[in-house]
């Protein structure tokens, strides 16, 4: 139901209001939870309005203080099962975190493994364009190639998204090589 989409946008807007991205012009984060959606319908063609919710809510259980019950009793169990499936554990150090996505990547359910591809392809498309203000080139490399790792084990069910999430790792890794090497000249 369409409301139950907007209802999961007004959410998520609440409970990401004071929260900016590490890019250079800092903008907000809600646009990355609504920027996911969007990609998933617009190149993905989902139209599963679960998915499409869970998508917006990706990030409010790990990045905020959601917790379980309230996506339960806002969203239901499905919803929640893929915010909990796209979810890693802060309690962990960051290169477990990083191991485990890497592992748990062709574990995931067909739904989540879409909203994981969607959520890896606007982060890239993003370090591309304006990437976090303290990273090297090098440092954007690494992201590249660990979350080539992770989107071998999520391709398999959407093939539009398959061909994107492909192209974008290629033409990033090219951009940011050359990049690399003009910087060192």
């Amino acid at each position: 139901m369409p409301n139950q989409l907007l209802q999961s946008v007004l959410f998520a807007c609440t409970k990401h209001e004071d929260q900016r991205r590490k890019n250079s012009n800092a903008t907000p984060y809600i646009n990355h939870p609504v920027e996911v959606a969007e990609y998933l319908s617009r190149v993905g063609g989902v139209d599963d309005v679960e998915i499409l919710v869970a998508a917006i809510l990706h990030d409010t259980i790990e990045d905020t203080n959601t917790t379980a019950a309230e996506i339960r009793e806002c969203f239901g169990d499905s919803v929640l099962g893929l915010v909990l499936e796209c979810t890693d554990d802060k309690s962990l150090e960051k290169s477990e975190r990083k191991r485990l996505q890497i592992e748990n990547a062709s574990q995931k359910s067909p739904g989540a493994k879409q909203i994981k591809l969607a959520d890896k392809a606007c982060n890239l498309k993003s370090i591309l364009v304006d990437p976090p203000k303290d990273w090297t080139i090098s440092r954007q490399i690494d992201y590249f190639e660990w979350a080539k790792k992770v989107c071998d084990g999520l391709t398999g069910v959407n093939e539009k998204l398959d061909e994107e999430i492909n192209q974008i790792l290629d033409d990033g890794i090219r951009t940011l090589t050359d990049r690399l090497n003009d910087e060192q000249q």
